[in-house]
């Protein structure tokens, strides 16, 4: 058969193809667009092995893949229903691959920390605190955002006081600003504990710590108006 004189189909056939592909298309049921469950994390030495070489490149493209999944075909995932468990598994695993990446600290903080649920929050905190104690003075502003939010989000005082007294005391290095290690000075005073408070502010004004003369204008502000407070506090009677 030669291929030029092969008959054109008849209208009536092409009638006939368009009108059953318009019934398939209006009885076919559609894609369900269903969201899939976040998967748990890789062991690490799976990860270690895959990454042939290049954990750092594997840590960037794994961070891509997480902070996208709640961005499937056809659905949004909110942060709220994910597997927290799972999250804190793949955080994990990043900063594994990466250590100086500041990326899966940030997700836990601003991502994953907001959620309106005070269990995933402190969940989030904990993390943050525990990857800060392994490079504190390389991740001390994740824990300086920790109490923060514990002060105000989670208006939990005592915990804000825990993260900030681990801030100063592992926070060690001379390029963590000063403030960052001074919060548990203002949240002793939060938490009405003057005397501790004004002991702590007043021996780091005497260390000599403080070479900023602006800071040091403040903190000896701070110090006399807490000091003021404590005896205004005091019965008139009682005053020497």
């Amino acid at each position: 058969m030669v291929l030029g004189s092969r008959k054109a189909p008849t209208p009536i056939f092409l009638a006939v193809a368009l009108a059953a592909q318009v019934w398939v298309g209006a009885h076919h049921p559609k894609p369900d667009a269903s969201a899939q469950a976040l998967p748990a994390a890789p062991a690490a030495g799976f990860l270690r092995v895959t990454a042939l070489g290049e954990p750092i490149a594997l840590s960037q493209m794994l961070t891509l893949w997480l902070q996208a999944f709640d961005n499937q075909p056809g659905v949004s995932i909110p942060f709220l229903a994910l597997d927290y468990g799972r999250v804190e598994s793949w955080l994990d695993r990043l900063l594994s691959l990466d250590p100086r990446t500041q990326y899966p600290m940030m997700m836990a903080a601003h991502f994953y920390g907001q959620v309106p649920d005070t269990t995933k929050q402190r969940q989030m905190l904990a993390f943050l605190h525990r990857r800060f104690l392994e490079d504190p003075n390389h991740r001390w502003r994740w824990l300086a955002h920790s109490v923060v939010m514990a002060k105000h989000r989670l208006k939990d005082l005592p915990l804000a006081l825990r993260y900030a007294e681990a801030l100063a005391a592992n926070a060690t290095h001379p390029s963590v600003p000063g403030w960052a290690r001074q919060m548990r000075i203002f949240l002793l005073e939060d938490l009405g504990e003057m005397e501790a408070a004004n002991i702590l502010l007043g021996g780091l004004l005497a260390s000599g710590e403080i070479a900023d003369e602006h800071e040091k204008r403040f903190l000896i502000q701070r110090l006399g108006a807490m000091q003021q407070g404590e005896n205004s506090s005091i019965p008139p009677n009682s005053r020497p």
